[in-house]
């Protein structure tokens, strides 16, 4: 038996993931990328219906209004994931509800001031309008730490190691928002997430024929003959992200629009063996896979409600299983623009927008997180931290005058059924460490396990004892703990980067992967970030990068 040589067991890590058919750069037709756009925002009607079908209700809302809010967050969040893509972070994410804003919100709602007011309509308008006050002062935080570049200086403190748990605790954290969700009505969502899955990764439908598998003469010619070079010529030879059509490769689309990769063996270096040959070819299956599975299961949910399947089953259930019990659609009118001021002016509270503060400074956190994933899934560099900045800045501007009820949080990337991915994400940044070291091991463990079992604390002692764990007698004290520690995201990156600046720091820079991340610190200091983060419009003239 021959030995195991050393590169077929070692995989060279990779500045951005490849093997997309769109990098940040990529233009789709218009008709695609319609497609693509509704297919996002059936993705944010989650949160968007979710939040306030919980918390409408304990305000005293009917139907009526939950709509209102429904469609009030539905068009903010279209013109804040317009503006954060435009003149943010400029990565392709979208903006909608977080989670992390329901515990001050919730306390809000059981202030004494409000609880006691008889009529409910009016209980919800005086409750919204204090939610608005609080939001908007505690937006604040964000505008100063982002145009002051304070965040950004904060970030120096950030290495690959410690971001590992934060971004992989943005996917791991909605574990109990995953497949408890489904199991409340099983007969339609195990097969919602059967469906997804194989649609997504399993079957492929060819507009042009059968898939093709690559072979020796589907490559390029000149990279089969100069393969025997290594990696190192076709980093230099094929540009990363992606070419003017769209395909990606190992870099830019050949000729042939051949992916090409480090995992196969051609010659003596690492080649990927296509497991598509993209030639003219549209993906419908894979590509549309949430768009096609809503519609399928809808359709089999209405037929299930239709013909009385759940006629006779709890209460809850039917809540959970049937297509006729939201009232969202019977209760929306056919068109509602939302404007300011529309529940009447926001009313101010210190103690209301001390505890909303804790809620964005998780905001800050899982939105630092899922900026990390969203820039290494769109196959750009590391986010610098002038355009981190950047991004939290108008983030705390759109929460301070557009958004009326919750504040902004990636939402495309935290969807709970692709809370997987983003897990996976996470890890990835591991390559740049030394997994061999006992110090990385040890920070990376004990900030993943505490990021989930402190969070899993609060839940299970809320859920118990109908109150955090955090009871004094200062509400706002109380808002703040119970809301940064059940935060997965915010617990892992309080835990990893203490951990990782304090334990053997000066020793420790090749293990934290520093020598790969110091780079992207800074705007110039890569020549890609230049084409994926500058403003449009040559605004940059304006605001130049620090």
């Amino acid at each position: 038996m021959s030995d195991v040589k050393v590169e077929e067991i070692i995989h060279r890590p990779m500045d951005q993931l490849q093997g997309f058919e769109y990098c940040i750069d990529s233009n789709p037709s218009w008709g695609e990328a319609f497609l693509l756009g509704f297919q996002h925002y059936i993705l944010a009607l989650g949160t968007a219906v979710m939040i306030p079908t919980f918390l409408v209700p304990l305000m005293g809302g009917s139907d009526h209004d939950k709509v209102r809010v429904v469609q009030t967050l539905l068009f903010v969040g279209g013109i804040n994931t317009l503006l954060q893509t435009l003149f943010g972070t400029r990565l392709p994410t979208v903006i909608g509800g977080s989670y992390g804003f329901i515990i001050p919100t919730i306390s809000i709602i059981h202030d004494s001031s409000f609880s006691h007011i008889p009529d409910d309509h009016e209980r919800f308008l005086q409750t919204i309008r204090a939610i608005q006050g609080a939001v908007i002062v505690s937006s604040s935080i964000q505008i100063i730490l982002g145009y002051s570049q304070l965040w950004g200086i904060c970030s120096r403190f950030f290495s690959p190691l410690g971001m590992v748990p934060v971004v992989a605790l943005v996917g791991f954290g909605l574990f109990y928002r995953g497949f408890p969700v489904v199991g409340r009505c099983v007969e339609i969502g195990v097969p919602t997430l059967i469906l997804f899955i194989a649609l997504s990764q399993k079957i492929n439908l060819e507009s042009n024929g059968p898939t093709k598998r690559a072979n020796k003469g589907s490559i390029p010619q000149q990279v089969l003959q100069e393969s025997n070079k290594g990696t190192e010529w076709l980093e230099k030879n094929i540009p990363s992200c992606c070419g003017t059509q769209g395909f990606c490769c190992f870099g830019r689309a050949s000729g042939n629009h051949t992916h090409v990769d480090d995992s196969a063996t051609t010659g003596g270096v690492q080649l990927q063996y296509l497991k598509h040959l993209h030639v003219r070819r549209l993906p419908l299956l894979e590509r549309f896979a949430l768009l096609i599975t809503v519609a399928i299961l809808w359709a089999y949910a209405h037929i299930l409600t239709v013909s009385g399947a759940y006629r006779h089953r709890p209460e809850r259930t039917q809540i959970h299983c049937r297509t006729d019990r939201a009232n969202l659609i019977s209760s929306a009118p056919w068109v509602k623009i939302p404007y300011p001021l529309q529940w009447g002016a926001p009313t101010f509270d210190a103690g209301h927008a001390f505890g909303m503060m804790a809620a964005v400074f998780v905001s800050l956190i899982e939105s630092t997180g899922a900026y990390k994933a969203a820039a290494r899934l769109a196959s750009a560099t590391p986010p610098p931290a002038h355009v981190l900045s950047r991004g939290i800045g108008w983030q705390g501007n759109l929460e301070h005058y557009l958004l009326p009820f919750q504040s902004p949080s990636l939402l495309q990337f935290t969807a709970s059924y692709l809370g997987w991915l983003v897990a996976a994400v996470g890890l990835s940044f591991l390559q740049f460490t030394n997994m061999n070291s006992m110090r990385s091991l040890f920070i990376t463990g004990v900030s993943i396990f505490l990021g989930l079992s402190i969070p899993e604390y609060f839940f299970s002692y809320t859920a118990s004892a109908n109150r955090g764990p955090a009871h004094t007698k200062a509400e706002w004290f109380n808002d703040y703990m119970n809301t940064i520690f059940s935060s997965p995201a915010t617990v892992g990156l309080i835990v990893s980067v203490f951990l990782d600046n304090t334990l053997e720091l000066k020793e420790s820079a090749r293990d934290r992967g520093m020598p790969w991340w110091v780079r992207f610190r800074t705007f110039k200091g890569d020549s890609r970030n230049e084409e994926f983060y500058t403003l449009p419009f040559n605004l940059n003239r304006f605001f130049p990068p620090s």
